[in-house]
């Protein structure tokens, strides 16, 4: 499938002229940018239309297949057929189509330049269609996202585009993905900055947006005009109600962190099952079909917004027992599903259990305040955005999507209450999304989009300066001004006569000592800082001390031994901090080329040289640009490691003695690289 597709488009760019005009644009703003935005969202709307039509398909013949064998038998035997096929393909040929789809987009824009293999949409829409379409609890939204995506990247893979570019394709088809399933466009571009990306820039911005119409327009022609709820006229009847909107985002808090923890607690139960992959997916959808059996009326089976709208419609006019029951069984069938290996989003499952949950405090405010809370339904639309935005950190994703899919805007405010209350609270709950944890587990940590692994796998006892100056709290302050002139420090940790930790002394404790009367009398404990003193632990991770040192905008902090909290080991300075970073860096780097090494020697005529450039080398001192006419065609210097330093080279780089240089070069063009960069078959010869 990918062999072909590219094929193809390699045809279409045989001479390289297209691609070299496309070369020569402006990356941001040019039209070839808008362009392929308009592709990504109508490739991802059509993919949308037809992966909503195959649903269809399947759940009639699912309806076919209860009406032949009786609802609960064929209930039971299709959703655990299906699950083994899923289980198989997905294993088979996709494994990134397994769960909900999202954090593997993420993980694809933050480490890997945004390529995602062209594969992987195909098989996440045979298996998210199987999934659903059976009755798997999964939303429909994350797939699309999914697929969206690795249109995006694909496009930009065979046009050959920088790998900003790339990620921006990333983007216009993950905010096309959510415009077209939910028909909320502005929800989709803001969905792709606020998640995706994890950042909002005017780089972005045009051509998201561009994609994201595109793509709701391509929904509207062929799918339906119409918002996902009719929502009667909700409006705020008394002040007092905001109280309990912000009631409802504390509690919808609670229920996104709950709902994080079973999904991945029971991820890691089926994970430890040493059986094959299929097994586990067709077992899973059993479990969920047996938790849709206990419950009436089996709402709690796919993506469940049917349900929701309908009950809002009638201003959530159900039992609380049963609203209940129903909350707690769609989050044991969702987990059950996606857990155990099958494919769909988390969106919907998020807003079907929000709905739910605000439909339970709207009704028990109502039984008890009938003059106060005349509409239950209101809580309903704004729990759906309070439990999202809390499972996926995105208030401002989780706002605007329930307003345009119930396409009424009375309700913003106790929205926005109630979004922001849920995702501060969630935050400090747990500290990551949905999405992000998921991406935790496998050693990546996310921060605004991009990977902060560098600075969390790196402890700070690893970084910190060892056997620091130590500051009695009886020295006077007239001999730590002669310290800080002999060491050009501007800190040291104070400690007592035990060689316990006291406080901090700066330099600017001093300087403002020089103007007190009493300097010449004053000692350190008069003038350094003894309470509130952050300090850090050797065994935390650095990124954890860099944010203490930003907090208080200081210069270094006291590191201590978890085991003795006022024994001074080291201290953490910015600097140390920077070092470390930039020697993680070059290692990550170094690393990087050499799994590169090994994936493009699997195509065979092509090699990975190092060279070792010696001071008698033909390249010595020379630029890479001097050095351009009689390298090999098509060569492409790739590093320079240079003592500990690791150079990403230009035309203007110059090579020095001792370099080591990496080239790309085809295995024919081999000896007359050697013979440009070291001339020593020349040298030989003579």
């Amino acid at each position: 499938m990918e062999n072909s597709a590219t094929s193809l488009f390699s045809f279409w760019l045989k001479d390289n002229r297209l691609r070299e005009y496309l070369d020569r644009l402006e990356p941001p703003d040019s039209l070839v940018l808008v362009i392929s935005a308009v592709v990504v969202g109508l490739g991802t709307g059509l993919g949308a239309v037809i992966f909503v039509r195959l649903l269809r398909l399947i759940r009639a013949f699912g309806v076919w297949v209860e009406g032949q064998l009786g609802e609960v038998v064929g209930l039971l035997l299709f959703m655990g057929i299906s699950g083994l096929v899923v289980g198989y393909i997905v294993d088979r040929w996709a494994k990134e189509a397994k769960g909900h789809g999202v954090p593997e987009v993420m993980e694809a824009i933050a480490l890997r330049g945004g390529r995602i293999r062209p594969r992987v949409a195909a098989v996440k829409v045979l298996a998210s269609s199987l999934t659903i379409g059976a009755g798997g609890s999964a939303g429909r939204e994350g797939p699309i996202v999914q697929v969206g995506s690795a249109l995006g990247s694909t496009l930009g893979q065979i046009l050959h585009f920088s790998g900003d570019r790339i990620r921006t394709l990333v983007a216009c088809g993950a905010a096309a993905g959510i415009a077209a399933t939910f028909n909320a466009p502005i929800a989709g571009a803001i969905f792709a900055l606020e998640v995706i990306l994890g950042k909002f820039t005017t780089r972005y911005f045009g051509a998201v947006v561009i994609s994201s119409v595109t793509a709701s327009i391509m929904g509207r022609v062929f799918l339906t005009e119409r918002p996902a709820f009719v929502v009667p006229a909700y409006t705020v009847n008394h002040l007092s109600e905001y109280g309990l909107y912000a009631l409802l985002g504390v509690l919808a808090a609670f229920v996104a962190v709950l709902f994080i923890r079973v999904l991945y607690r029971t991820e890691a139960f089926f994970d430890a099952w040493s059986i094959h992959p299929s097994l586990k997916a067709g077992l899973g959808m059993v479990l969920t079909a047996v938790t849709a059996l206990l419950l009436p009326g089996w709402v709690v089976l796919g993506p469940g917004l049917e349900f929701i709208g309908e009950s809002i419609a009638e201003d959530f006019n159900l039992p609380v027992g049963l609203m209940i029951g129903l909350l707690v069984g769609k989050l044991l069938a969702t987990s059950f599903t996606l857990g155990s290996g099958n494919s769909g989003g988390v969106f919907a499952p998020g807003l079907f259990m929000g709905a739910l949950l605000g439909g339970i405090v709207g009704n028990v405010a109502n039984s008890l305040w009938p003059v106060v809370v005349v509409d239950p339904g209101a809580y309903a639309i704004v729990g759906m955005a309070a439990v999202f935005a809390a499972a996926a950190r995105a208030p401002i994703t989780a706002v605007l999507i329930v307003f345009e899919m119930s396409n009424d805007y009375q309700l913003i405010l106790p929205l926005m209450l109630a979004t922001v209350l849920s995702t501060l609270l969630a935050e400090h709950l747990f500290r990551d999304s949905i999405y992000t944890f998921k991406l935790r587990l496998r050693g990546i940590a996310l921060q605004r989009g991009r990977d902060m692994d560098l600075m969390q796998a790196i402890q700070v006892g690893e970084a910190m300066t060892t056997k620091p100056y130590l500051v009695p709290l009886e020295m006077l302050v007239t001999e730590l001004g002669l310290i800080f002139e002999q060491t050009h420090s501007h800190s040291f940790p104070v400690v007592d006569d035990e060689m316990q930790l006291a406080g901090m002394v700066s330099i600017r404790d001093y300087e403002r000592a020089l103007e007190r009367p009493d300097f010449s009398g004053l000692k350190v404990k008069d003038i350094a800082t003894l309470r509130t003193l952050l300090t850090a632990f050797e065994d935390e991770p650095l990124s954890d001390a860099l944010q203490r040192i930003a907090i208080r905008d200081v210069n270094k902090l006291p590191v201590v031994s978890r085991a003795n909290p006022q024994k001074v080991v080291g201290v953490i300075r910015r600097r140390d901090i920077v070092k470390a970073y930039k020697t993680s860096l070059t290692r990550r780097a170094a690393q990087q080329i050499e799994d590169d090494k090994t994936r493009l020697r699997r195509l065979g005529d092509v090699a990975f040289m190092e060279v070792e450039i010696l001071p008698h080398c033909r390249a010595a001192h020379h630029a890479i640009a001097e050095l351009g006419p009689s390298l090999p065609e098509g060569c492409v210097v790739v590093s320079i490691s240079r003592q500990d330093n690791l150079l990403i080279p230009h035309g203007s780089t110059v090579m020095l003695p001792g370099d080591l240089v990496n080239v790309f070069v085809r295995m024919a063009d081999e000896n007359r690289l050697r013979e440009c960069l070291l001339g020593e078959m020349k040298t030989t010869e003579s």
